[in-house]
């Protein structure tokens, strides 16, 4: 669950996160997250109506028990927010950094094996991106390259700190070079103005 970026309002939540760090950054508002992992969830079976993972799975450290164990505690659907790796080269990114799309793409399992270890009936629905997004994966840069300059903006995506310095040195002077230059804007300019991007971003939605 993290700080709780993702929590829906207006319904009754059961948080759980593992990291103490990130259960610290909590606001008030939010109930308190439980210290357990996705693989041993402790619970009962079936005891809650849906359940929700947004850009978690690729850091547990067993898919199909977390899965498993989502499956055990949810008598009703299952909503999981993740990437497509093999679509993350998709996106312009791939031809300035294709280090970071590399690593990316090794961490997020493969949308197949996530449908097949929820077992049932899966939709898998592509998720539009919007310009203004405010999270912090890199396609929600899309059409603001600018914003990929900033070390604090490539913080919020992990995949960075994966890659050697010379990597992101590399990457931030050419991307810099084609931004004043015109180059960047001549191939990919029109994604400014696009209001949305269908990227790798997924959610696959799981029924008994």
């Amino acid at each position: 669950a993290g700080a709780g970026s993702y929590e829906p309002v207006g319904r009754t939540v059961t948080p759980v996160e593992p990291s103490q760090s990130m259960r610290a950054l909590r606001p008030a508002h939010l109930p308190a997250a439980i210290d357990a992992v996705a693989e041993k969830l402790p619970f009962e079976d079936a005891t809650f109506g849906a359940a929700m993972s947004t850009f978690s799975v690729h850091q547990w450290k067993n898919l199909n028990a977390g899965l498993s164990e989502m499956r055990r505690v949810t008598r009703g659907p299952i909503a999981i927010m993740t990437c497509a790796p093999d679509e993350l080269d998709h996106f312009w990114l791939n031809a300035y950094c294709a280090e970071v799309i590399a690593v990316e793409a090794v961490r997020y399992p493969a949308i197949r094996d996530i449908a097949e270890g929820l077992g049932g009936t899966t939709d898998v629905l592509p998720v539009p991106i919007p310009l203004d997004c405010t999270d912090g994966f890199n396609e929600a840069y899309y059409g603001r390259p600018e914003m990929l300059l900033d070390p604090a903006a490539r913080l919020a995506c992990s995949a960075w700190s994966f890659v050697a310095d010379d990597v992101v040195r590399r990457f931030e002077d050419r991307l810099s070079n084609d931004l004043v230059s015109g180059r960047w804007d001549a191939r990919y300019g029109h994604y400014r103005q696009h209001p949305t991007f269908l990227g790798s971003l997924k959610l696959i939605v799981n029924h008994i």
